[in-house]
């Protein structure tokens, strides 16, 4: 086989494959499943039901959604928060919901959806701590989970911290428990709720000025335009009959620890 053939067939296989990428809505459709890649372990985002044993929360039911809309079964894929982004853009997952917050870095990766939830990130610190502005935090160590955005709104809103990452949200929350950090940064409803369980144990207090404010989105592949129109399609319905705040309510209104209300809607993500 000559030079020429080789290459005509190798550009041949490569424009198939891409074609086939490239028509993710198709390929979901036509499997009848909807691959979401989501934590497991980020309570009342995704986490594993102690009676059921089963993945559920405020993820799982919007992913849920979106699997409806598109007239599939949905399949969930735990992993971790490092290995969101390579196993979307793998194509291990079809999507992610998975506490993934809007930064630039990851949109010139990855695409996102419409904002279907805004975290307010803070930092929590021990109650006889004396520190009660972000500005005290300088010189300090901060924890944040290991890849989160938290870890990078720390570095990037408060330069001078030491910030200290862990695997887990349990470990980064302990050591401040401990003592071995000054502060935990994270999502203000997960801290709201840590806050909560070692009250007794352990007085801890949120610094009221956020860190930083972050939409969070579905991630999706670059260049799947039909499947990021029809997720976007399923999101802005839930808006429109009120379904997205009955399931927010579900999670975090007032018969919840959290006790909120849903102030933002579900729209497109400005960077």
């Amino acid at each position: 086989m000559n030079l020429i053939r080789i290459l005509t067939l190798g550009f041949a296989f490569f424009a198939a494959t891409a074609t086939a990428r490239a028509d993710q809505l198709a390929d979901v459709k036509e499997r009848g499943t909807l691959v979401c890649g989501t934590l497991g372990t980020a309570e009342p985002f995704s986490f594993q039901d102690p009676k059921t044993r089963e993945i559920v929360g405020y993820d799982i039911d919007m992913c849920s959604k979106v699997a409806d809309h598109l007239g599939v079964k949905l399949e969930l894929k735990p992993m971790s928060v490092e290995a969101r982004i390579p196993e979307l853009s793998q194509g291990r997952v079809d999507i992610l919901a998975a506490n993934l917050g809007w930064t630039k870095d990851r949109a010139q990766q990855i695409d996102y959806s419409y904002s279907y939830f805004v975290s307010q990130q803070k930092v929590v610190v021990a109650a006889d701590s004396g520190i009660t502005t972000l500005e005290q935090l300088a010189g300090k160590k901060v924890s944040a989970l290991k890849g989160s955005s938290s870890a990078q709104g720390v570095q990037r809103e408060i330069p001078s911290a030491d910030t200290v990452t862990f695997q887990d949200t349990s470990s980064a929350f302990l050591a401040v428990v401990q003592g071995k950090v000054n502060g935990f940064c994270a999502s203000e409803l997960i801290l709201v709720k840590l806050r909560k369980q070692a009250a007794e144990a352990s007085p801890l207090s949120i610094i009221e000025k956020s860190v930083f404010v972050e939409p969070w989105g579905l991630g999706i592949r670059k260049g799947e335009t039909a499947f990021k129109d029809e997720v976007n399609k399923a999101l802005a319905a839930l808006d429109a009959s009120g379904e997205a705040d009955k399931i927010f309510g579900k999670w975090f209104g007032a018969e919840t620890v959290y006790s909120m209300k849903r102030d933002f809607k579900i729209e497109e993500i400005k960077g």
